[in-house]
């Protein structure tokens, strides 16, 4: 009788920060590099993320931290909080990761926890997870996202293949949030401002105006849950995208903490292919 392969255990990253700067007002870049990050295995996707670890005040754990065994062993309340976070960049020649952050004052764990971290601490973190990189099959691009997804946004035109068409739709809350944007393909950038707006407001429009090019498209699509459920309806519905032409998610949901979405995330992605389904049948 076949048995089922041993699960595989997340591995536990140990960085140390080397250094962190200002992208714009409110994005904050964070490099961290070590030597136990040797090994590590972003590069596929653009869209790799890792899971930040934050010990919770007060709490002795045991060293070197064993996720698993603070699962079996410690109360709910006292895991370490983890944050989602996307890859903006890994250099494994210089073994530098660069991560970042949407910094909005007190607001939140990881944004004031970039803003005053130093050079020389520990960072503790899980993955790389990830799945999406531009498909050079693909006829054209089109790359839309809030801050949230910027960075993914990012690393993704830095490989989206020399001279291939791209839309990129970004929206951020001011001019003063608008970053460059490299990539060795044709790109057409729109940089959308909320000027207190409602988050992705300015995207759903957008892409509903967009007049689509010629061939087959490859899209990414990610940020506050409400546009991309708004997106990802008028993408399959009205536009005929299939789903491996899609990737698509929401990152956050307005009014939800991390812990509050992931636990709700699930059911919420059910109704929408559910809704999806009775639409395009």
């Amino acid at each position: 009788m076949a048995t089922e392969p041993a699960r595989r255990r997340p591995k536990l990253n140990r960085g140390t920060v080397l250094r962190t700067e200002r992208v714009t007002p409110h994005m904050i870049r964070v490099v961290v590099g070590g030597e136990g990050l040797a090994g590590f295995g972003a590069g596929e996707y653009t869209d790799h993320y890792v899971k930040l670890l934050f010990k919770q005040p007060g709490v002795e754990y045991p060293e070197p931290l064993d996720m698993e065994r603070v699962r079996a062993e410690y109360p709910r309340e006292q895991w370490p909080t983890t944050r989602t976070y996307t890859v903006r960049s890994w250099d494994p020649e210089k073994v530098e990761l660069a991560i970042d952050f949407v910094h909005h004052g007190d607001k939140g764990l990881a944004g004031p926890w970039a803003a005053r971290v130093q050079p020389g601490e520990e960072v503790l973190f899980m993955g790389p997870g990830g799945a999406y990189a531009p498909s050079e099959r693909a006829d054209w691009h089109l790359l839309v996202g809030d801050e949230s997804a910027l960075p993914a946004i990012g690393a993704a035109l830095e490989r989206v293949p020399t001279g291939a068409p791209a839309r990129v739709f970004v929206e951020v809350a001011g001019p003063e949030e608008e970053q460059e944007l490299p990539t060795p393909g044709d790109a057409e950038i729109v940089w959308l401002h909320r000027d207190g707006g409602e988050v992705g407001e300015a995207l759903v429009g957008a892409v509903r105006d967009l007049a689509f090019p010629e061939g087959e498209v490859h899209a990414f699509v990610h940020g506050e849950a409400g546009f991309v459920k708004e997106l990802r309806r008028h993408l399959r519905v009205d536009r005929g995208l299939p789903l491996d032409r899609l990737s698509i998610s929401g990152y956050w949901r307005r009014g939800r903490d991390e812990d509050g979405w992931q636990s709700s995330k699930r059911e919420w992605n059910k109704q929408v292919e559910e809704e999806e389904a009775k639409a395009l049948a």
